[in-house]
């Protein structure tokens, strides 16, 4: 289910209206794996209202972390430098049934933890394959 959603942090401190789309994405670079397990919706910030006591922390040379400043809920990475400065990367936990949406992708998938299974039909990136287009975001 794509279109406008309303989703909020675990305690509910912080609530996000965001257009989201029908697609989530997996990233398995060492960063995301940390922060958050690597599944995201990408988000542009036209489309994004956050409410609530939000904290931020600079994670790498091109992007920032947020979480809830009460309960310590991830919410998003977000670039500030580059081609994407601005785009958002919203983990789907926040938003009932996760948005609705379903996995398309994984990057960084030959760096999968041991014992992940993502299973499905999408497309799989490799490190290679991703940094040969993109900015590498680890610190």
């Amino acid at each position: 289910m794509s279109g406008r959603q309303r989703g909020h942090c675990l305690c509910g401190a912080v609530t996000i209206e965001a257009v989201l789309s029908d697609e989530i994405s997996g990233c398995h670079c060492d960063n995301c794996t940390r922060w958050s397990g690597g599944i995201q919706f990408g988000i542009e910030a036209t489309d994004l209202t956050v409410t609530g006591p939000v904290k931020t922390h600079r994670s790498s040379r091109l992007a920032e972390r947020a979480w809830c400043d009460i309960c310590g809920s991830a919410l998003w990475f977000r670039y500030v430098e580059g081609h994407d400065a601005g785009y958002h990367e919203v983990m789907p936990g926040l938003f009932p049934n996760a948005g609705g949406a379903r996995l398309t992708r994984i990057v960084y998938a030959d760096r999968a933890p041991d014992g992940y299974a993502l299973a499905g039909d999408h497309a799989r990136i490799t490190r290679a394959e991703y940094e040969s287009e993109n900015p590498h975001l680890e610190a």
